[in-house]
């Protein structure tokens, strides 16, 4: 291996990296607030980069009518769930968020489509579209569930993976798409070459992190969640209305995988079960994060990617065995040195 082929490990390990970072930071998130192993993260990333190449062919989405249907059942769902303090101002709320915000996305994404937008139109209305998906999941599959086990939970998760998984390929097909990258540009840097695609993805995933950061450390709101992630029993006591709490969560969740999914649908492929691996790529990384450190998570998702990208370039067959391997040996240290401890609700 000379100095160029390094670089340009490091540099798509880099990358690639910083797509799992926002993917880690969103399970850690939701795991924090919610107790659940957001496994249907990665699908969030798969129907961005098929809702970003459908505005790109001038098609609406099915996403946006995937969104109608979740609206309605997460009204139900709702109503079903909250029926002995519904009242009229409530059911008036309902309508309007679950029903209301779908429709109004589903006639902007009609009237645009058409029209041919620019990647910056495509990628709002995309973020839109997919960050609405997270609070409507939560009503539909999780706020039911909110008092059960963590095992309830992570089986209902992966229900909804695999209903994810099975609408995406009803929507879009077996055929992967991918999407025109954001700038033609590149630059050399000595030896390595670097796209400008490249470093949008790296300039996007800081900015989402410090915002991130900034929502968490200065606003109410990211300190109410923080409160729910710490003591969830203690945020309710103090006022916290924790389901509200778990569908920001969820909503943020999707936003990251909205912002994963445009930055990665130019560098590669997508099909509709690729999600999955690009997920659990995200896991790993938030597992060695100990699923309760941003800072770690994000330090531990650039690990991933850097390990994948030399395990690619020394075992090409081998590399997701590889990087999924890198679990034992935290599992195994963690299960030594941690004590057993009830669930705190």
């Amino acid at each position: 291996m000379d100095s160029t082929i390094f670089l340009f490990l490091v540099q798509d390990g880099i990358i690639n990296g910083s797509v799992y970072a926002l993917i880690a930071i969103a399970l850690v998130l939701v795991f924090a607030v919610t107790r659940v192993i957001l496994v249907p993260q990665g699908e969030f990333v798969a129907f961005a980069a098929f809702t970003m190449s459908a505005f790109e062919a001038a098609r609406t989405p099915a996403t946006a009518w995937l969104l109608i249907a979740l609206g309605c059942l997460a009204a139900v769902a709702s109503a079903i769930t909250g029926w002995q303090t519904l009242t009229f101002r409530r059911i008036g709320v309902l309508l309007l968020f679950d029903i209301g915000l779908p429709l109004c996305l589903l006639g902007l994404a009609i009237l645009l489509a058409p029209m041919n937008l620019g990647p910056v139109m495509a990628s709002l209305m995309t973020f839109a579209l997919i960050t609405l998906m997270g609070p409507l999941i939560y009503q539909i599959a999780f706020r039911p569930l909110q008092q059960a086990s963590i095992l309830v939970l992570l089986i209902a998760a992966f229900g909804v993976h695999f209903s994810l998984e099975g609408l995406g390929l009803a929507f879009y097909g077996p055929e992967g798409v991918g999407t025109q990258p954001f700038t033609s540009a590149s630059f050399a840097m000595g030896e390595l070459v670097i796209t400008g695609q490249s470093v949008i993805v790296l300039l996007a995933t800081v900015g989402s992190l410090v915002l991130f950061a900034v929502f968490f450390g200065k606003t109410l709101l990211g300190k109410a969640l923080r409160a729910c992630s710490s003591n969830r029993l203690g945020a309710r006591l103090v006022g916290i209305p924790t389901t509200i709490a778990g569908q920001i969560a969820f909503g943020l969740a999707a936003a990251l995988g909205a912002i994963a999914g445009i930055l990665v649908a130019p560098l590669l492929t997508v099909y509709y079960d690729s999600g999955f691996i690009i997920g659990l790529k995200g896991f790993v990384a938030a597992i060695i994060g100990g699923l309760l450190s941003y800072p770690a998570a994000v330090l531990a998702a650039v690990a991933v990617g850097l390990a994948e990208a030399f395990f690619s370039f020394w075992a090409s067959n081998f590399k997701e065995v590889l990087v999924f391997t890198l679990l034992l040996p935290v599992l195994l240290w963690r299960s030594l040195r941690t004590t057993l401890v009830e669930d705190q609700e």
